[in-house]
């Protein structure tokens, strides 16, 4: 689908899941700006995790589930829908991952490995060789991290 039609479905389930939520943002191709869109995905804290249940069941039929993303077919559209849970914690991390583009993502792994680093895509963040997490607060802090410049998500992809 086109990204106009895109974001528009993505404004609605966010509007809809949006009062459970202490964050919810657009990821994916969408947030990078890409002409065609394949599949939603939004990045979520919830905030009142038994309604907000009940919402994402009122939207579709669930196809996967876990207990960081829920998969679900919206009713009204048919348009795949992927809800990435994050915690304070993971939000910023989740949010570069979920953001993509693959290929960027393997360039960030691929950087972390080269220094014995390693960059979680569950979204706990970049870790040294000690395991101890240097960054993972912000998107900017793991580039900083990687001495890379920020890149902007439509840059990535």
């Amino acid at each position: 689908m086109e990204l106009k039609r895109a974001q528009e479905i993505a404004n609605e389930v966010i509007k809809h899941l949006a009062p459970y939520c202490q964050e919810i943002v657009v990821a994916g191709s969408i947030r990078r700006r890409k002409e065609f869109i394949h599949d939603i995905d939004l990045v979520l804290i919830p905030s009142d995790p038994w309604n907000l249940e009940h919402e994402i069941g009122g939207l579709g039929i669930r196809h996967a589930s876990g207990d960081k993303l829920k998969r679900i077919k919206l009713y009204d559209s048919g348009v795949q829908v992927d809800l990435y849970f994050a915690s304070d914690e993971t939000w910023a991390t989740l949010l570069l991952i979920r953001t993509g583009s693959k290929d960027n993502n393997i360039r960030l792994a691929t950087l972390a490995k080269k220094k014995g680093w390693h960059l979680a895509a569950s979204g706990d963040g970049l870790f040294d060789e000690n395991l101890k997490r240097i960054a993972g607060d912000s998107e900017e802090s793991i580039y900083a991290a990687l001495d890379l410049p920020w890149q902007a998500p439509e840059e990535r992809g």
